[in-house]
């Protein structure tokens, strides 16, 4: 077993709701162990498109990386997902942020996922979670990573 570190966010329909499905149909592919608050958070690069609501899930799992990636692919469709536009608005993303200390760059799978430590959306709810994780390049704690953000990316709970 091996624990993945997960991304969840939405921004079409009911989001909170969309991201507990989402966590739901995770159990299948191993033991959720936690599971971050939920944070409401300002689209970055393709700003014009409705607000996310974000979260980060600890998932203990026994699938190797492309697996556990097809896997949350499969999830993605289940729950509606159509990519039409990259980056754009979607009823589930799930991306996989860490899984373990591997380094794993393949065609299909990034791990670490290379974006993360630039943004705030990502980092906050996986601090509140696992912030003593290390980055595995570059060998920052996630709490690290957090402090050494920039101004901006508007990010806050969901009461």
């Amino acid at each position: 077993m091996e624990t993945a570190y997960l991304s969840l966010g939405s921004n079409l329909g009911d989001r909170v709701e969309l991201l507990r499905e989402a966590i739901g149909r995770l159990g299948e592919l191993g033991g959720v162990v936690a599971v971050s608050s939920f944070y409401e958070t300002e689209p970055v690069e393709v700003t014009d498109q409705p607000w996310f609501v974000n979260c980060a899930v600890a998932l203990e799992t026994s699938l190797e990386p492309e697996e556990l990636m097809a896997a949350l692919l499969g999830i993605e469709r289940g729950m509606g997902r159509e990519r039409v536009q990259k980056k754009g608005p979607r009823t589930i993303d799930i991306d996989v942020l860490l899984y373990g200390d591997a380094v794993v760059e393949t065609e299909a799978v990034k791990i670490p996922h290379p974006a993360m430590g630039e943004r705030r959306f990502v980092l906050e709810p996986l601090a509140e979670i696992a912030g003593e994780a290390r980055h595995p390049v570059v060998g920052k704690t996630v709490r690290e990573m957090v402090r050494e953000l920039g101004a901006g990316q508007v990010v806050r709970r969901v009461e």
